[in-house]
């Protein structure tokens, strides 16, 4: 490759590189406010199971639908997080082993991490698109007194799992770019345990 070519490549990469890290802080941005969001949910959810146990213990009535209510709740919250989870690098993993390894190898097992857990999670949500498609074509509401039309809350499921996608793919591509531009230290700032964890055993 001559020369030119190489710095027409090179000036194609880090705009790419500018463009992805751009991305990415724009999505920690709107990551956090989605998983206070999701956190008030589980909340008010269990206000909700509180009043409903301390009505039924006090006057012996029921409020109905808290338990159903609570489940939608948790299910949000969980896709909701998982963008903001994804970005801290806050998933719970096992490198006692890893830490052992040299640089290079430790930045290849993160982003392997980092690409095994994206698929995953794109798998869920491909699933659970499929179960809001079935919802939204059939008008299936939920077998409770409230009958909640199941595609309300479902929608706002898979929209966690949507942004988590979009999130986890720009930052796939960035570690990807990191590791084979030798920059092994940058692929474990994105995909690696936070703080000192790859340092190895004294």
């Amino acid at each position: 490759m001559s020369t030119g070519l190489k710095r027409i490549a090179g000036a194609r990469l880090a705009a790419l590189v500018a463009a992805l890290d751009l991305w990415l802080a724009w999505s920690r941005r709107l990551a956090r406010p989605l998983a206070l969001s999701g956190g008030c949910l589980v909340l008010g959810a269990a206000l909700l199971v509180v009043v409903e146990v301390a009505a039924r213990g006090l006057a012996g009535v029921s409020l109905g639908g808290a338990d159903e209510l609570s489940g939608y709740a948790l299910a949000i919250a969980t896709s909701f997080g998982l963008p903001l989870v994804l970005l801290e690098r806050g998933h719970v993993r096992v490198d006692t082993l890893v830490r052992l390894l040299p640089p290079r190898a430790m930045a290849f097992f993160d982003l392997l991490a980092l690409l095994v857990l994206t698929g995953f999670l794109a798998l869920l949500g491909q699933r659970a698109g499929l179960v809001l498609a079935d919802s939204l074509a059939f008008g299936s509401r939920a077998t409770t007194p409230i009958a909640t039309p199941l595609w309300i809350p479902q929608g706002l499921w898979c929209a966690g799992f949507l942004f988590h996608l979009c999130v986890a793919v720009p930052l796939c591509l960035r570690a990807l770019i990191a590791f084979f531009t030798g920059a092994g230290e940058m692929v474990r700032e994105l995909a690696g345990p936070p703080g000192g964890a790859h340092q190895p055993p004294r």
